[in-house]
């Protein structure tokens, strides 16, 4: 995680700040996630467990996650803000909602939920 937040301070050239590091902490688990998945898919129990301390670790320092209640009012409230009646619409919403939640919800997670909602 150290050198990744090094890595990125490099990239950017100055000092990060606190979003700069939220998008390397939201970076660091996804990518997380998506080897733990594989390595399940695999059958590489070893693997698995090395990966699940690791989301263990980084999870000390992610945000609370949003309940799914709290996700789904703030869904709706979009919604309302920016005036979507359909799912064509889904990017918009997307758009607005996204830095609402970064870092405290998943964002397949508010995609279903605006799908959802929009349906």
């Amino acid at each position: 995680m150290k050198a990744a937040l090094q890595n990125e301070a490099i990239k950017l050239g100055t000092d990060l700040t606190e979003d700069d590091v939220l998008t390397v902490l939201n970076r660091e688990m996804k990518q997380r996630k998506e080897s733990l998945h594989e390595f399940e898919q695999a059958n590489r129990e070893d693997l698995v467990d090395k990966t699940k301390v690791e989301i263990e670790a980084l999870q000390v320092y992610m945000p609370s996650q949003l309940t799914d209640e709290e996700l789904q009012q703030i869904v709706n409230e979009t919604i309302k803000e920016v005036g979507a009646t359909s799912k064509s619409d889904m990017g918009k919403v997307m758009g607005a909602i996204m830095p609402k939640v970064k870092g405290k919800a998943d964002g397949g997670k508010v995609k279903q939920l605006v799908q959802n909602t929009l349906a």
